[in-house]
């Protein structure tokens, strides 16, 4: 069932835990996330990330997105994520997204509320949700080899103040926040300051985004989900699970098809999403 962003954090407000937002960068990872919402009865965000329009471009893989969760037998929401440039934006609604996500948060704070009002009057015309970005995450959408930011991660980490002012002039539905996550692999658990969340949700009234959601340990998204995280974003052990099932088959010397890796890493992509939709479903 297609559902936009909005009316799957209704969902998630409703039942006090958070809905998983899974990229994708081909159809193995499609089919993965979407057949283990399905096996656990639990809504789902399936994404395709800017960054990642290189491996299978929105006009090709869009419509796929948009049929699965047409077909899904649970609530399927279609987002672009970390959405850049207006053109991508575009192709987003074009190709029947039910939300996009306008990234700019690394342009100063009044270009980011231009932008974003922008395109959430256009998208809201539509029917799509907003999800936009305040704060800074240290590493970029690519991970650590993209950016790291200088300083100390709480000096990006999102105002309460600025964020609420930022909701009201741009009128978007979720917003995503920094408060001690990165993208990309952890070299440490992260240390992550909750009150930034519960402040945040306090002074917009917004549900919340958490980006840079692999690795977090499970107490660190329960604790993020009772202070307001309502979307957690995860990627990038779910990639790491089927590219270790991938390298274990082809290792053993067992086949010489491409389908039989890809139907492994297929596999083991789907398992890793059951366990994080487990922990952000609170069950």
């Amino acid at each position: 069932m297609l559902v936009n962003l909005k009316q799957i954090l209704k969902i998630a407000e409703e039942e006090k835990n958070a809905v998983g937002m899974f990229n994708a960068t081909g159809f193995d990872s499609l089919q993965a996330v979407v057949s283990a919402a399905e096996e656990l009865n639990q809504p789902v965000i399936i994404a395709h990330a800017e960054v990642h329009n290189v491996f299978n471009d929105i006009s090709m893989v869009g419509p796929v997105m948009v049929a699965m969760a047409q077909n899904a037998k649970v609530p399927v929401c279609v987002h672009l994520d970390h959405g850049t440039s207006l053109n991508m934006i575009y192709k987003a609604l074009a190709n029947g997204f039910t939300s996009v996500m306008m990234d700019a948060s690394a342009l100063p704070y009044e270009e980011n509320v231009r932008l974003t009002k922008l395109i959430t009057e256009s998208a809201h015309a539509m029917g799509v949700s907003v999800e936009a970005e305040l704060g800074r995450l240290m590493t970029g959408e690519a991970g650590s080899r993209d950016f790291i930011q200088q300083g100390k991660p709480e000096d990006y980490y999102t105002r309460p103040d600025e964020a609420k002012a930022f909701c009201e002039a741009t009128g978007i539905d979720a917003l995503a926040i920094a408060f001690g996550t990165a993208h990309g692999f952890y070299s440490a658990q992260p240390k992550l300051d909750f009150n930034v969340v519960r402040n945040v949700a306090k002074a917009t009234g917004l549900p919340l985004v958490m980006h840079g959601g692999s690795g977090v340990s499970e107490e660190g998204f329960r604790t993020a989900i009772a202070n307001g995280i309502r979307k957690i974003n995860y990627y990038s052990y779910m990639s790491k699970a089927g590219y270790m099932a991938a390298k274990e088959l082809i290792e053993s010397g067992k086949t010489s098809y491409l389908h039989d890796v890809e139907y492994a890493a297929m596999h083991a992509m789907k398992e890793d999403v059951k366990k994080a939709i487990r922990v952000f479903s609170c069950k």
